[in-house]
């Protein structure tokens, strides 16, 4: 059985500048979350963070598959441009989710990450589009000097970019389990917070997913917040676990009295769950 899923979302302009570059999506219906980080300044980033998402989102709906949407958004933002929408120079880069049954795609342009928590650690999935990527994967430098490299912010694809007929969208697929946890952000999180700081605060599993989103920008602001910052959580849980947050939120409730015995907890829990399951397969395949 498919696990279910639950996510936290969140974005903040920052500290320091003044609007926010950043978008988001969350379509737990169709099993789709993406970040978007938009690039030209102020009133032609944001354009183009949100054509892009706009487009992958409407394209994903009516079944495009993931990668051929992030490309078609590519051209979405040169047409835009074209027309005098937002700026020439506008672009972004862009992470995104797609989850069907137990198998997971994700899918990005530029340096926008997802990592992977296996219930143990955490992995960057995603490889940046950047300078300091192409750098590190020649030998030239190391983990460490990458992470504070003075070009650490030049990217070498994004989406909208006008001198590039065809954009170059990467991809990675495996299997989701119970337990595991997906992070996308954007690089006002992973320029701000090193990824021994994010895996402290995602290995609180017994917090809720919002929760950990909100620690995380909290942290990012904490350290600076020199630019936008967007997070979004996914995690997959068992039917069991579900059963047992159904449980603890019946005892908890004012029909307490009524449900003590654990027996009558147990089909209750069981009950719910189906009807649930139900009618999250009925959306999903509406």
């Amino acid at each position: 059985m498919p696990p279910l899923l639950q996510y936290g979302a969140g974005t903040h302009v920052g500290l320091v500048r003044d609007n926010n570059e950043d978008c988001y999506l969350s379509r737990p219906d169709i099993g789709l979350w993406l970040i978007a980080d938009g690039m030209g300044g102020h009133d032609a980033g944001e354009v183009a963070s949100s054509i892009a998402r706009d487009h992958v989102n409407k394209a994903v709906t009516e079944g495009t598959r993931l990668k051929q949407a992030i490309a078609g958004s590519h051209h979405a933002v040169k047409d835009a441009a074209e027309n005098d929408i937002g700026s020439p120079n506008m672009g972004t880069t862009l992470v995104a989710l797609k989850v069907k049954g137990i198998q997971y795609q994700i899918a990005w342009v530029g340096d926008s990450r997802a990592y992977l928590w296996d219930k143990n650690s955490l992995k960057q999935i995603s490889i940046d589009h950047s300078y300091v990527q192409e750098l590190l994967d020649s030998g030239a430098i190391s983990k460490e000097e990458m992470h504070n490299h003075s070009q650490k912010n030049i990217i070498t694809q994004s989406i909208g970019i006008s001198n590039i007929d065809e954009v170059k969208v990467d991809e990675i697929k495996g299997v989701l389990e119970p337990g595991q946890k997906i992070l996308l952000c954007s690089d006002g999180l992973s320029d701000l917070v090193d990824d021994d700081e994010i895996e402290n605060i995602i290995s609180r599993t017994y917090e809720e997913d919002q929760v950990l989103v909100d620690r995380l920008i909290g942290k990012a602001l904490k350290n600076g917040g020199t630019d936008n910052v967007t997070v979004q959580l996914i995690s997959a849980t068992s039917h069991d676990s579900l059963s047992h947050e159904i449980q603890r939120t019946l005892l908890n409730s004012p029909l307490a009295p009524l449900v003590q015995h654990q027996k009558t907890i147990k089909w209750l829990s069981i009950g719910l769950c189906i009807v649930l399951a139900a009618v999250l397969t009925t959306l999903a395949v509406g």
